[in-house]
C-alpha cells in the first residue's frame, strides 16, 4: 500500500470516529417515573426493582445511557399519593410505572395522556381504572395481583392449617375498591367451611392493632389479610399483633411470612415487575396502553413458616408441606 493511500484511509477513519461518538451521545434519553406503594427501605423493594430494571436492560434500555428513572416511595400515606403523582407528571416522563390501586388512581387524576403501566392492582375494571381487561382503553394497562377465586382459597388454607378456627376476621381497607370482591368471594365459601366471617374495616395502624386485639378476645379465631397497600405498609405491625394474640393468619404474599407470618398464598411479585418491563418497552417503542390487555396472574406461590406454626401449636398437614413452594424453618 502506498504511503498516500494509507494517510487517506487513516484520515477518513479519524474523521469517522468523532461522528460515531457524537451519534452515540445523541442517543435519545427516555424517562420513566415510578410511584411505589411501599417505603424506600422496604426489604422487598430491591428484588422487585432489580427484576424490572434487569428485564429492561435485556430489552435494550440501560439507566444512564438511554434511560433515566425517577422514583417516589409512599408506604400507604393517602395524602402523599397525589403529591408524588403530581411531581412525577411534572417531570414529563415517557411512561409511568406504579404499584397498587392508590398509586394508579393518583396518577390518573394527574394525567389522562401519559402512558401508565401498573402492577399489583386489584379489580381495575370495577375500580374504574380501565374499561375492560381485554381492551383497557385510556392511558393505563398492566397486571392485576388477585384473581377473586384466590380469596376463597385463603379461607380454605386457613381451615386446613388450623381446623379449629370457626371465626375469621378479614382486614379490609374501606378505600380499596377491590376489597369488596375479595370479601365477597370468601363469604361465598364460608358456610361450607363452617366459619363465621367478620370484615374489619381499618384505615391506619392504630385501627389495625385495635381491631385485631378486640377480635382475638374470643376463642377459635383466625385472620385473613387480603392484598392492599395499607396492609403491605403495616406488614410487620400486623404480623407482630397476631403473634401476640396467637391468631393463625393467612397472608397474600411471601413478604409477610418472611417477617414471621404463618402462611401466604399469592402472586410472585418479582414476576409482575419483570412482565411490566416488557409493557414499558413496548410503549417506549410506540405502542399504546389502550391496545395492551390487562393481564391476570397465572403463577402463585405457597409459602409456610414452620417456626411460626410451632409457636401457635399447629401441626402442618403433610399434604400442605408437599404443596408448598417454600418452607421457612
Amino acid at each position: 500500500m502506498h504511503r498516500r493511500d494509507l494517510i487517506t484511509i487513516l484520515g477518513g477513519a479519524a474523521a469517522a470516529w468523532p461522528l460515531a461518538a457524537r451519534a452515540q451521545q445523541r442517543e435519545r434519553m427516555r424517562r420513566i417515573g415510578i410511584l411505589l406503594s411501599y417505603a424506600a427501605d422496604d426489604p422487598q423493594g430491591p428484588s422487585r426493582l432489580a427484576a424490572f430494571l434487569s428485564r429492561l436492560q435485556e430489552l435494550g434500555w440501560t439507566v444512564g445511557r438511554n434511560l433515566r428513572v425517577d422514583y417516589r416511595w409512599n408506604p400507604g400515606d393517602s395524602a402523599r399519593y397525589r403529591q408524588y403523582a403530581a411531581e412525577l407528571v411534572t417531570l414529563g416522563p415517557d411512561v409511568l410505572l406504579c404499584s397498587g390501586g392508590s398509586s394508579l388512581g393518583a396518577l390518573q387524576q394527574e394525567t389522562q395522556s401519559l402512558p401508565i403501566v401498573f402492577v399489583g392492582v386489584v379489580d381495575p375494571v370495577n375500580a374504574g381504572r380501565v374499561a375492560s381487561l381485554a381492551r383497557p382503553g385510556g392511558n393505563a394497562t398492566g397486571f392485576t395481583n388477585v384473581e377473586f377465586s384466590i380469596s376463597g382459597k385463603w379461607l380454605q388454607l386457613l381451615k386446613e392449617i388450623a381446623p379449629r378456627v370457626s371465626r375469621v376476621a378479614v382486614i379490609r381497607d374501606p378505600a380499596a375498591i377491590g376489597a369488596v370482591g375479595q370479601v365477597g368471594a370468601m363469604q361465598a365459601v364460608a358456610p361450607s367451611l363452617g366459619v363465621e366471617l367478620r370484615p374489619l374495616g381499618v384505615r391506619n395502624a392504630e385501627e389495625i392493632e385495635q381491631s385485631i386485639n378486640q377480635f382475638a378476645r374470643d376463642p377459635n379465631g383466625g385472620l385473613i389479610v387480603p392484598a392492599s397497600a395499607l396492609a403491605a405498609a403495616h406488614r410487620e405491625l400486623i404480623v407482630a399483633t397476631v403473634a401476640r394474640n396467637r391468631l393463625p393468619t393467612v397472608y397474600p404474599a411471601r413478604g409477610y411470612v418472611g417477617v414471621g407470618g404463618l402462611v401466604s398464598y399469592g402472586v410472585v411479585d418479582t414476576e409482575q415487575y419483570w412482565l411490566a418491563a416488557g409493557y414499558v418497552d413496548r410503549i417506549l417503542r410506540g405502542e399504546k396502553p389502550a391496545d395492551l390487555p390487562v393481564q391476570e396472574p397465572t403463577k402463585f406461590e405457597l409459602v409456610l413458616n414452620l417456626k411460626t406454626a410451632k409457636s401457635l401449636g399447629l401441626e402442618v398437614p403433610p399434604q400442605l408441606l408437599t404443596r408448598a413452594d417454600e418452607v421457612i424453618e
